[in-house]
């Protein structure tokens, strides 16, 4: 009775150890269809984003498009310190999030963000992209209103690459951008 206790204990742990070291699937995909030049490598989902958001005063965006970037849990995390209590914050937003917030005012301003500089850590079929953008009003402004440094998390599960997170902060003359990140490194 003793062994076949053991033994019994024996085949639950080793079970539970085989359990435990099993890696989690990759949840399944949103519906959304993607163009599959779109998401076909890290520089092809980096270049639709910042196209798909950009466009002169009055230009609708393709927010399906948009939409089609994203994992169905994706996060959009605008960061930045309050004028008021000087606190710095983050906020999570979903892409519809975006969309019904941002959507109206880029569409009514004009707004063109362009990648200036990017680097890239991967490992597997996750990578972290540190982009450095600069924000126009108009397609051919000179000068940018506002500069940062986009966070994205990318995931390819197999078939093409998603967009899980964007994490941003723009430049602030206390926070200058560093001048490692002025420069690509892919």
């Amino acid at each position: 009775m003793k062994i076949s206790i053991l033994s019994l204990a024996l085949v639950v742990f080793v079970s539970l150890s085989a359990i435990a070291q099993t890696p989690t699937p990759v949840p399944a995909p949103q519906l959304n269809e993607a163009n599959p030049a779109d998401v076909a490598s890290i520089d092809a989902i980096m270049k639709a984003v910042y196209d798909v958001i950009s466009g002169d005063a009055g230009q609708k965006r393709d927010w399906d498009r948009f939409r089609s970037l994203f994992h169905k849990d994706a996060k959009l995390i605008p960061s930045g310190k309050n004028p008021q209590t000087g606190v710095t914050g983050a906020r999570f937003l979903t892409p519809e999030d975006y969309i019904t917030r941002s959507g109206p005012v880029l569409e009514r301003d004009g707004f063109h963000e362009r990648e200036l500089a990017r680097k890239v850590d991967q490992y597997g079929n996750i990578a972290q992209v540190f982009s450095t953008y600069v924000s126009f009003r108009k397609k051919d402004d000179k000068d940018p209103f506002m500069r940062g440094i986009n966070s994205f998390q990318l995931l390819n599960d197999g078939k093409r690459w998603w967009v899980v997170n964007i994490y941003w902060l723009a430049e602030t003359p206390d926070n200058p951008i560093p001048k490692e990140y002025l420069k690509s490194r892919k």
